[in-house]
């Protein structure tokens, strides 16, 4: 459902069935999923009902880890370059390749 949702088509034609018009069942497919979807914590991705007993669930029914990404860590140390105030307003860190940072920098000084 998340490939028919994110491709905005109906269920049945993601199955290799109908023409592409959205049936009765496929409306009501799409429409449990969004409920689906509004019940899962924005935050940690889980859903009540995973965490209480009486629903079916468990409340060890996930564990907390921790993992490192070093894209998120390289984005949080260049952030610490960017000024404050005015100046800050609007500068955005990101990743890009190395390919493509190599292939900008040598277009910038060709020019």
């Amino acid at each position: 459902m998340e490939l028919c949702r994110q491709y905005r088509i109906p269920h049945s034609l993601f199955r290799g069935h109908g023409t592409g018009t959205w049936t009765d069942l496929d409306r009501r497919k799409a429409l449990a999923y969004e409920a689906y979807l509004k019940s899962v914590c924005p935050t940690c991705g889980t859903r009540p009902e995973e965490w209480d007993e009486n629903a079916g669930g468990d409340e060890d029914a996930y564990r907390a880890i921790t993992h490192r990404c070093i894209g998120c860590q390289l984005i949080t140390d260049r952030q610490k370059s960017v000024p404050d105030g005015d100046e800050g307003h609007g500068v955005k860190v990101l990743l890009i390749p190395s390919s493509v940072h190599a292939a900008m920098e040598l277009a910038r000084h060709q020019h």
